[in-house]
């Protein structure tokens, strides 16, 4: 049997700060949580990186609104809030269903599981839901996207998480979803 001692000579402090610094590195985090209220949407969440924001038009059926979109990118996954203003009350629900049915052909998915959402301050709808959908990338990769479905007065709200193989961890997911509110 070998035993190697290792003693702290002139090698040692360098050996010990590299050590310190790995450590450091190492329990860097990859997500670094930041309140972000969007313009315009009377809210306030937590994203893990800083998004960036981009106004453009949505089709959503056969309707195109504004959409006002927050995204960014960390830990192997995108996060993204899409806000949309519908004009019409009576298309609220029919636009909010397609927005839906759209997340899931975006990834040639399928919904995986489904949820109520729980989000105080929000417009009650029956098309609100939080899903997981499994589809894949045009590269035939697989893609999980977990999306989150809901409604302030006439505006829709996609809030979205989408990863190769659900890297950022279900904890995470939970934060991203868990942190919207309607002050």
């Amino acid at each position: 049997m070998t035993t190697t001692t290792c003693r702290a000579g002139a090698a040692g402090p360098t050996l010990l700060a590299l050590v310190a610094t790995m450590a450091v590195l190492a329990c860097a985090p990859a997500l670094d949580w930041r309140e972000t209220r969007p313009a315009g949407a009377g809210m306030a969440m937590s994203f893990p990186c800083r998004p960036e924001k981009q106004e453009r038009p949505v089709r959503i059926g056969a309707q195109t609104v504004l959409g006002r979109l927050y995204s960014c990118s960390a830990a192997g996954a995108s996060f993204a809030l899409l806000a949309a203003d519908v004009a019409d009350p009576a298309r609220v629900a029919p636009m909010l269903d397609l927005l839906r049915r759209q997340a899931a052909a975006n990834v040639g998915g399928t919904v995986a599981a489904e949820a109520l959402p729980v989000i105080a301050g929000t417009t009650a709808n029956p098309e609100s839901a939080r899903l997981r959908i499994v589809g894949q990338r045009p590269d035939g990769r697989r893609v999980v996207e977990h999306a989150l479905f809901f409604v302030k007065g006439l505006t829709l709200f996609q809030a979205t998480v989408i990863d190769a193989d659900e890297p950022v961890g279900r904890e995470a997911i939970d934060i991203f979803f868990e942190s919207i509110r309607f002050p």
